[in-house]
């Protein structure tokens, strides 16, 4: 899927959200803008003061008559560096203290759509939006909440300072400014509006296209199409890189006519002062000072034509973030979930199940993946679902989990519906291990102790011991703390496999889901670890969902699944005979 097919028109209530969610630090954003302002306004003193001073010094008699001006200049140079010092400070400080809540805020809120809402958006459009989108919205506080709250309160001081002249001088520089800081960063908001969002869907297709390049290199190198699939990652970077140079084209323009502002400022002021001079309504030594102090001030307005495009980007990037996050999860809890279940039963009655846009009561021809599936599992009894690949046994598994939503039909877990407890109680119940699993870019260990975070290494070996692969972890180099690589690369599919059963054996959870978990593993080994199961969860309630023999042959009952219905099967336990 691609990104742009995900993405939704930004919503005017958009930004109002994003403050929202940096309301927690809204006391660190008033510290940014205090001591943006007092950066700026020093800056505004020194520059001023410094014109005073030069002037004064031109027609000063004694020394005495500059010891105020020399102090001032000082003193606002002085603290200018510190202001500065501070406000970068306390402005990068609080932009890391609100990526880090943004990025767990999104993690939280997209949690409860996993797996099933995940699985219509592509991994590399995810990717984008966790990580680019999220680090866009770095600028919204430093470049778009800031700087327009700061240019206000600079832009009043400054015109207080040449007010106390002549009204104006005042309004001279009160027009200028606003064409730099309103009328400028408009019409460079109009102009960057599509091209930021084009930007931030164009990065989403190119991170969507090196996810899958990256991670079907072998595939593409052994089919020859490694060619044809750079060729199109470049023409994704190349529309990315496109949309970035018309905004950096608004950027340089907006920067040019800022700067063609500050200078028609300063001489706006320079021309109306002159004839006040020599007036003699102000005095000449004040000249100098005029037209510098407003030049000065435009250092608070000349952020704003980058905060509008900034504000754009942000805008488009919480738009791609919120699309996601409000999509309904597939699974909801109850308001007042029930305690968990005591009893590890399971009942399933008239289980019936199409995936999303295949409803065979709208299509005659889709058949459902589970069609009236019904059975009973007891206390301690292991019973087999067997049947062919695309069968329904993952999809039977994912919605006793709770991945998905179970109606219609029903499901009972310690006699009570499924759906009546928290979707977390469920699955805390239920050690799974999946036909892939999924391994970490991490230890053997750690991706252990997914299962059992308070495991001891003891623990860690005696599950492995089990799962027949203790022997070969503890001949590595490095042992239980080797890296597994990205999915486990480093590890064949059978030692992924018993690593997922070690996995599960951890989690010692009353009920056992097991999802062709020896299908990579030879024969022999196979049936060494049914064997090792067969004792190690003793009294457990355990389904296989499986067609090898060796599987098989420890269950209490066998049932096939085919065309989406159960049958039972004639099947003699432990001697693996039909």
């Amino acid at each position: 899927m691609s990104a742009q097919a995900t993405t939704v028109p930004p919503t005017p209530g958009i930004i109002r959200r994003l403050l929202a969610l940096m309301r927690p630090f809204g006391w660190w954003i008033a510290a940014g803008v205090l001591l943006s302002f007092a950066t700026i306004g020093s800056s505004v003193g020194l520059m001023a003061v410094s014109a005073y001073l030069i002037s004064k010094a031109a027609i000063a008699t004694d020394v005495t008559q500059l010891a105020l001006a020399i102090a001032g200049v000082r003193l606002f140079a002085l603290t200018r560096a510190a202001f500065r010092y501070g406000e970068r400070y306390v402005t990068h400080l609080a932009t890391f203290r609100i990526l880090t809540s943004l990025r767990v805020w999104f993690y939280r809120a997209i949690e409860p759509l996993a797996p099933a809402r995940l699985m219509q958006v592509h991994s590399g459009d995810l990717l984008a939006r966790i990580g680019a989108d999220i680090e866009t919205l770095e600028n919204f506080y430093v470049r778009v909440v800031v700087p327009p709250l700061t240019a206000a309160l600079v832009t009043a001081l400054a015109c207080a300072i040449l007010g106390a002249f002549d009204w104006s001088l005042a309004l001279v520089l009160a027009i200028f400014l606003a064409l730099t800081g309103v009328a400028l960063p408009w019409a460079s908001r109009r102009l960057s509006r599509q091209a930021a969002e084009t930007t931030i869907a164009a990065r989403a297709d190119l991170n969507a296209g090196l996810v899958d390049t990256i991670q079907g290199m072998a595939d593409l190198v052994a089919f020859g199409q490694a060619g044809a699939q750079q060729a199109r990652v470049l023409a994704q970077s190349a529309a990315a890189n496109r949309a970035q140079e018309k905004l950096a084209h608004v950027r340089g323009a907006t920067t040019a006519l800022a700067a063609l502002f500050t200078g028609l400022a300063g001489l706006g002021v320079l021309a109306l002062a002159i004839p006040l001079v020599t007036a003699r309504q102000i005095e000449g030594v004040y000249l100098a000072l005029l037209p510098l102090t407003a030049i000065a001030a435009f250092e608070a307005v000349q952020p704003l034509g980058q905060a509008w495009q900034m504000l754009e980007a942000s805008n488009a990037a919480a738009g791609r973030l919120f699309a996601l996050i409000d999509t309904p999860p597939a699974v909801v809890d109850p308001l007042q979930p029930q305690p968990p279940p005591q009893e590890p039963a399971l009942t399933v009655q008239k289980l019936y199940f199409c995936y999303p846009n295949a409803d065979a009561s709208v299509n005659r021809e889709t058949r459902p993946v589970l069609n009236e599936v019904s059975f009973e599992l007891g206390r301690g009894e292991w019973l087999a679902i067997t049947g062919p690949s695309g069968a329904g046994k993952s999809t039977l598994a994912a919605l006793l989990l709770r991945f998905w939503d179970v109606a219609p039909g029903k499901v009972f877990l310690g006699g009570a519906d499924i759906r009546a407890y928290a979707a977390g109680d469920v699955r805390d119940q239920i050690a799974y291990v999946a036909q892939a699993p999924y391994f970490f870019h991490t230890s053997i260990a750690d991706n252990l102790r997914v299962a059992a975070p308070d495991a001891t290494d003891d623990d860690l070996a005696e599950a492995c011991r089990v799962a027949q692969i203790h022997d070969f972890i503890a001949a590595l180099p490095e042992g239980y703390a080797t890296l597994v690589g990205e999915n486990g690369l480093q590890l064949s599919g059978g030692e992924r496999q018993r690593l997922a059963i070690a996995r599960a054996l951890l989690k010692d959870a009353p009920i056992v889901i097991l999802d062709e978990a020896t299908a990579h593993l030879d024969a022999v080994t196979a049936q060494r670890i049914w064997q090792a199961l067969a004792g190690a969860w003793q009294g457990r309630t355990v389904l296989i969902l499986d067609h090898g023999a060796a599987a098989l042959a420890h269950a209490d009952r066998v049932l096939r699944l085919d065309e989406g219905r159960l049958k039972a099967e004639n099947f003699t336990k432990l001697t693996g005979n039909w």
